[in-house]
């Protein structure tokens, strides 16, 4: 009985509590997000997004020097020039929403991590994986749609040797405080061809080829493209900053 009673009041408190409060209370109006024209057709970007490549030129980029980036542009499509090196956007970014699609080379005898590889590289360090993924057995850390040797992806959902593949990239940099002590990581959501395949993955810092990540402080940071010797293309490269 007595519990009953307990509850009753609970009940009773819990009503009189929610009847102190009108609607307008617990709604606002200001300050109101700004009206932006979203993308209306496949390959074009929004209509506050930065258009780091759109199919003329490479004035967007440079080189790891600060020159003119050398990489290939014929028929709005820009290739990896093997030995060239990386190119990296002249701009620095933070938090951001990367739109950047791809197309691996024909494979000819090579296999694994000879086959199409190339990397984007968030604030120049952090790489999710640029790779073939038709009947290429590598390790999962490493294939395409991973977090560089840190995660597989969830799926493999690269389509076919050739064909255009699409990455959508979520990312939310790590935040450095006093004396570049991490305050709190990066995380990163990774969309290839339309399915999740990293889902808020929180990054255990850089992704070297050898040896285990870390953070070191830095801010703002250029996007890189990687040169890994292969002529891999790219097109419709947007970034929003958020």
């Amino acid at each position: 009985m007595k519990r009953i009673l307990f509850f009753t009041i609970c009940i009773l408190y819990t009503l009189n509590l929610s009847a102190q409060w009108t609607p307008q209370q617990t709604e606002w109006y200001y300050p109101e997000p700004v009206k932006v024209a979203p993308a209306n057709k496949p390959g074009v970007p929004p209509a506050d997004a930065i258009v780091l490549f759109d199919g003329t030129s490479l004035s967007e980029w440079v080189n790891e020097k600060g020159e003119a980036a050398e990489w290939t542009i014929s028929n709005h499509i820009v290739s990896v020039k093997p030995g060239t090196g990386n190119i990296l956007t002249k701009e620095h970014f933070g938090d951001c929403q990367l739109h950047i699609e791809f197309r691996s080379p024909a494979p000819e005898k090579h296999d694994g991590q000879n086959r199409g590889n190339s990397g984007i590289f968030l604030m120049s360090r952090y790489e999710v994986q640029v790779l073939d993924g038709d009947n290429n057995p590598t390790y999962v850390n490493g294939m395409v749609g991973s977090i560089y040797k840190q995660v597989a992806p969830l799926v493999n959902a690269y389509t076919k040797n050739g064909e255009w593949q699409a990455y959508d990239i979520y990312w939310k940099a790590p935040k450095f405080g006093t004396g570049g002590e991490l305050e709190s990581p990066a995380v990163i959501t990774v969309i290839l061809n339309g399915m999740v395949v990293q889902n808020n993955y929180t990054l255990k810092g850089n992704t070297p080829y050898i040896g285990l990540p870390e953070y070191n402080a830095h801010g703002r940071l250029p996007i890189m493209l990687q040169d890994h010797g292969t002529t891999v293309s790219f097109r419709n490269i947007w970034i929003r900053n958020l």
